[in-house]
């Protein structure tokens, strides 16, 4: 009782306050991946280990800006010149599933999200998707916030490959071929998709405030009284370093514009469609590069 007793007298306090609130917050994403846990690794030395989570850095850490109001946010990547950017088939792959600027609007529930798969452009939309979210009975302090924790279990789509993980399937497969002494072709070039499975839900935690009272936060996420300040999602940590407050100058919160609209099920099919084809090419290739828009 005490600790929504201490949101409740938050938010109530904070209430006139919130009908001209405005502000920039500014999160720091990191992302975690087990290198081991991937394909055979036996061989690979702890200096490709290296080079391959530098080049990799990139991507796994990101800034974004969240521009908000109290009834509309605008989330985009802050741009950072990158001396070591990850190329080749790899990178085109992880970058068409990462979304570019995000809209969304608390009132009408909408939310507009610009997203480039595989050279194509394409504006999604979408209606926000509020998690089930339960309160948890921690707080902690974030900057100069108290922050509460909150807790929800999201459904994640098939073909969203950022929730990649080791296929736990084909680890043991293997590890039982090995056991049996079972001899397998060594030319045979694995697929990659093999490698990975999609988890059918993860957990995700929030820690909001309610000193800055706006139903909003990161990327898709919102229905908490006050604004998200840390999300944890899978092995994804975003972390706000930065809060502006009611700026004279900030950018302006619109929609995206650019790129074909579809809904979000047009563009999962599209999405499940460009992969299936990827793993037709890779298999009828032999495991060389292959196919396009």
């Amino acid at each position: 009782m005490k600790i929504f007793l201490q949101v409740f007298l938050l938010v109530f306090s904070l209430q006139s306050f919130a009908q001209n609130i405005s502000g920039q917050a500014y999160y720091e994403s990191k992302t975690t991946v087990d290198l081991d846990a991937f394909g055979n690794n036996r061989e690979m030395t702890d200096d490709m280990k290296k080079m391959i989570a530098e080049r990799m850095k990139s991507m796994l850490e990101k800034t974004y800006i969240l521009t908000f109001n109290k009834e509309e946010s605008i989330y985009k990547e802050e741009v950072k010149l990158d001396a070591n950017p990850a190329g080749g088939r790899f990178g085109m792959m992880m970058g068409s599933f990462t979304p570019g600027p995000q809209y969304k609007n608390l009132k009408t529930g909408e939310m507009v999200e610009e997203n480039e798969f595989f050279g194509k452009q394409f504006l999604v939309t979408d209606t926000i998707k509020n998690l089930d979210w339960k309160m948890g009975k921690e707080s902690k302090q974030i900057g100069q916030y108290v922050a509460f924790k909150a807790t929800a279990i999201k459904k994640v789509d098939p073909n969203d490959f950022s929730m990649a993980r080791p296929n736990r399937n084909r680890d043991r497969k293997n590890e039982e071929k090995e056991n049996a002494e079972v001899k397998t072709d060594s030319t045979k070039i694995e697929d990659p998709m093999d490698m990975i499975e999609i988890p059918e839900e993860i957990e995700v935690t929030a820690w909001f405030t309610p000193q800055i009272p706006v139903s909003n936060g990161p990327g898709e996420y919102a229905g908490l009284p006050g604004l998200i300040l840390e999300l944890n999602v899978h092995r994804t940590t975003l972390l706000c370093s930065k809060i502006v407050m009611n700026p004279k100058s900030a950018e302006k919160i619109e929609a995206p514009t650019k790129g074909k609209e579809v809904t979000r099920e047009e563009y999962i099919k599209i999405v499940k469609e460009k992969t299936e084809e990827l793993r037709d090419n890779f298999r009828n290739s032999g495991g060389r590069r292959g196919g396009g828009f």
